[in-house]
Parts: C-alpha cells; structure tokens; sequence
C-alpha cells in the first residue's frame, strides 16, 4: 500500500495544533484542499489567538483534548488518514516541570500513536528536533541524520528535551515495526516567524533582543557571538509537514533546518538593522539558572537527506524571515497576540 498520503480531499488532525507550527500547517492543509483540518490541544501551553485567523474556515474543527488521555484522542482521530503530533514540552517548560515534560513527550507520543493504530490513520508525521544530536562541545561538524547524541557540559532540562524526542522517534519505529504504521520523523531546527510564542529558548532570544532595542537598551550577545544557532522559518517547516503526508517515504527521520547556521552576534545585528537602530550589543556572561543552548562551536545541521526523501528543502533566509516576524510583532494583531 502506497505511504503517500494526499492532502486534497483528505482528514488530517494536528496534535498540539494551536500553536505557531500548528496554525501554519493548518493554514496549509487547508489551502491544499484538505476536507477537514482537527486541531486537537488542551490550551495549557498553546491558546486560541494562535488559530483565531483559521476560525472562520468550516473545514477546521478545534477540539479541546489532552494527549495523556487516550480517549480524547481516540475520538478526535475517528476519520482522520494524516496525523501531525506537535504536542510537547519545550526546553524552558521541560526546565520547570521535567515530570510534566517526561509525561506529555513520551506517554502522549505513546498515546497519539496508538490512538493512530486504534483509529486507522495511514500516515504519522512526528515533530522531532536537533536536539536529538545533544549540546555542548561535541556537537560540532556536520550534523547529519545517524550523528550520535551528545550530553556534555549541558543543562539538565536540554538533555531531558533531547532525549524525549529520541524516544518519541523509536516509538514511531516500533509502530512502523509492530503495526506497519507509516512515519515520517521531521527533525525540526529552532522554528520562528509570524505568531511566535515564548516557549522556545533560542526563538525566544529573537524576541528579546528585538524588545530590547525598541525599548533603546543594548542588545545582549552570549560570550563573544561566535555561537552557532540554527532556525527554520515556520512558513518552510509547514510545507515540509505537507510534503512529508504526500510523500513515499516511510521509516525515516530528516533534518529540517534553515538555509544556514548564523552566529548569535549575525542574529543581534540583523534583528538590531531591522528594528532601525545601529546600537551596539552588550556582551555579557551566562546567565546562573537561564536555560540557554549552546553547541560550543561551529556546526552545520545539513539538510539534503529531507530533499531526498520528500522533495524538501528551505526557501526563507534568516534575514527575510525575520522581517516577516518583526513586520507581523508590530502589526495589530502581533500587538495583541
């Protein structure tokens, strides 16, 4: 049986979908032909302002569930060929709750894949992250997709993230093994763009840097700004959730990154150009109790195994991205969000 799923005329739910992936992917379903799009959250963490510009559309459905209740989504699946599963704890939340984070990331996996089997989907997309590869020193070089793991010299709540998303990964293995449920593992870089949250560290230093200099105080930069970050824009990362329902591919997992690494002090320089403002960055130290990711060096997470296997790759750069970002935070609506 053919692991394509086609958009057009097809059910698809989004585990976790009010959030920035979840309305940009949904937006897409939809503009695809999707017969109906199910966004599927329990608002701890995600809130109706993510989706309200989707509301007006009959072919979206919000349900109100809770990934560690099966029967939640046992219902809200009925019907649904593609499933999205977004829903997780983050870095800063995982930092604060790591038993909360250790719950949702691998017992709700657990959970929406099984309500998958239960339910008759015929194609898992399961959003993964770089960090799969670990932080600290090691993580240098080419970063690509049988690179190992590595936990030296990072922060606990980093680690705990990371290793979630290993799991959640052989969890959709073992179904794929044990089922024949088709999967596709996005392993997904820093996302940012329009309706950006606060939830993920590095995003969220995009957002700080930008409040700081309207507010005409020096941008921080981490240690001497040669740091590698990687983002993707959130426009490329929910065509490649699309591509990934459509494509052939099953029982694989590919990096989905920006077009290239830019270093902390490129990303304060461009957000501090943008914002209309030739201040000078502040650099400071770490920060004793901020979470904050770092690589250690240089590294470059390569993304031609995504094209490959599903027809991917990104478009946006780094600096029209962020001028799509900053355009929508000083837009109405990003005021009100």
């Amino acid at each position: 049986m053919s692991a394509s799923v086609p958009i057009a005329g097809n059910r698809f739910i989004i585990v976790g979908g009010a959030s920035l992936v979840g309305s940009a992917t949904a937006a897409g379903l939809l503009d695809a032909g999707a017969s109906e799009v199910v966004l599927f959250d329990n608002f701890s963490m995600g809130s109706e302002a993510a989706v309200a510009h989707l509301k007006d559309n009959p072919r979206l459905r919000l349900v109100r569930g809770d990934v560690m209740r099966l029967p939640d989504l046992l219902r809200a699946m009925e019907g649904c060929q593609g499933a999205l599963l977004l829903a997780a704890y983050m870095t800063l939340n995982m930092d604060r709750d790591p038993w909360g984070g250790l719950d949702v990331n691998i017992r709700g996996v657990q959970n929406a894949l099984e309500a998958a089997r239960a339910t008759g989907v015929r194609k898992v997309v399961f959003a993964s992250s770089n960090a799969v590869y670990g932080y600290g020193p090691g993580v240098k070089g080419e970063l690509v997709e049988d690179t190992p793991f590595h936990s030296a010299g990072a922060p606990p709540a980093a680690i705990l993230y990371g290793a979630t998303k290993i799991i959640g990964e052989q969890l959709c293995r073992d179904y794929k093994r044990r089922f024949g449920l088709d999967y596709v593992v996005l392993r997904y870089s820093t996302v940012y763009g329009e309706r950006q949250h606060y939830r993920a560290a590095n995003a969220l230093y995009i957002i700080e840097t930008w409040d700081r200099v309207k507010r005409g105080e020096r941008p921080q930069v981490y240690g001497d700004g040669s740091e590698t970050k990687h983002f993707v824009y959130v426009g490329d990362l929910a065509r490649a959730n699309r591509m990934a329902f459509e494509a052939e591919a099953t029982d694989v997992a590919v990096n989905t990154s920006g077009p290239a690494p830019v270093t902390t002090l490129e990303l304060v320089r461009m957000v501090t150009k943008l914002a209309g403002s030739d201040i000078e960055p502040e650099f400071v130290g770490d920060t004793p109790g901020k979470v904050r990711l770092t690589s250690g060096g240089a590294f470059r997470i390569a993304h031609e195994e995504a094209f490959r296997a599903i027809g991917w790759k990104p478009q946006v750069g780094m600096e029209e991205g962020l001028r799509r970002l900053m355009a929508w935070i000083e837009s109405n609506e990003g005021r009100t969000s």
